[in-house]
């Protein structure tokens, strides 16, 4: 059995409510107009977060980036991530310390999201997210109220969040954290053990050297046992 514990601090999973600015324009000064319009809104609120959406935009060099996120901090209006459909967009995010996330398109073509089905009894199952293309350096998964299912390999500094269960059928590299509202039973199951850290409902563990060669690269189960986190080869006694 193995528990991650920190002395300095603690991390504990959350769930914030953040915005979508969907952006039309690059010029500064019309954006300038309209914010200034908009007053004390935002300001007044304590600082809000928001995903810049630059959808509408083909290419990184067509937007001064680092003008937008210090005119809208200006504004009370705090930008945490780029969104488009395009992974060019994700080393920009990166040298701008920002997260990315895939638009809404592109999870269109590479989610198959099962439909929420009814029990017998008339309560919801669970639904899954599926995720059969890589997932890269520098973007997040989460499966609502759900499990999630990737079959692509997962790359170091990638994150999978899911309510429910997480199933990996990959090398994974990157960060996986299962039961993410607080369900302890969720689990985690990965087909090659390469992870950065794991946490199941808030528990977590991070991997700062190589588990040991029956762990290591091999397929393993993640599952909380008497609030400890457990890692098992699959298939073990």
């Amino acid at each position: 059995m193995m528990v991650y514990m920190m002395n300095a601090f603690d991390i504990k999973s959350t769930k914030m409510d953040v915005l979508s600015i969907s952006l039309h324009t690059s010029d500064l000064f019309n954006l300038e107009d309209v914010l200034v319009k908009l007053g004390k809104k935002f300001q007044e609120s304590g600082v809000v977060p928001f995903v810049l959406d630059v959808q509408e935009f083909d290419y990184p060099e067509s937007l001064d980036l680092a003008a937008l996120v210090s005119l809208f901090s200006r504004h009370g209006m705090q930008i945490l991530g780029l969104k488009h459909s395009d992974e060019r967009w994700a080393a920009v995010a990166m040298k701008y310390h920002l997260l990315f996330c895939l638009s809404h398109s592109e999870n269109v073509k590479e989610l198959g999201q099962v439909e929420v089905q009814k029990t017998e009894d008339g309560q919801k199952a669970r639904k899954t997210v599926l995720i059969t293309s890589p997932v890269r350096t520098g973007q997040q998964v989460y499966a609502e109220d759900g499990d999630l299912i990737v079959t692509g390999a997962v790359s170091q500094g990638a994150e999978l969040i899911a309510d429910g269960n997480i199933h990996i059928y990959a090398p994974m590299r990157g960060r996986a954290l299962a039961g993410a509202k607080g369900d302890t039973s969720a689990r985690i199951f990965i087909h090659s053990m390469q992870a950065e850290l794991v946490s199941v409902a808030g528990i977590y563990r991070n991997f700062e050297q190589d588990l040991p060669d029956h762990l290591h690269k091999q397929p393993v189960q993640i599952l909380l046992q008497d609030n400890r986190l457990v890692i098992s080869a699959i298939g073990s006694e």
